[in-house]
């Protein structure tokens, strides 16, 4: 299962320190941000249980962040980004 999260964050530092984060947590869950796109992107994956979207909501909220999901009827790679 792969989850795609808009988010706020823009700092590359603030984005490993929340990569490490995710990785502590939910051990189990591959992360990372693409801060390139327009939108921030937070990308999680799980091959063994679905991602709890609203406990990574929380976890950046907890760190003075925003995310929320993208809907899963547009593709990253093909949303255009004004």
């Amino acid at each position: 299962m792969v989850e795609v999260f808009k988010t706020n964050v823009r700092d590359h530092r603030y984005a490993r320190m929340l990569i490490d984060q995710i990785h502590k947590l939910f051990s189990d869950y591959k992360a990372n941000f693409d801060l390139g796109d327009c939108d921030k992107i937070l990308r999680v994956e799980c091959s063994t249980e679905l991602i709890r979207s609203s406990s990574l909501i929380n976890l950046l909220k907890d760190f003075g962040f925003y995310a929320e999901p993208l809907p899963d009827d547009q593709p990253v790679a093909a949303m255009i980004c004004l």
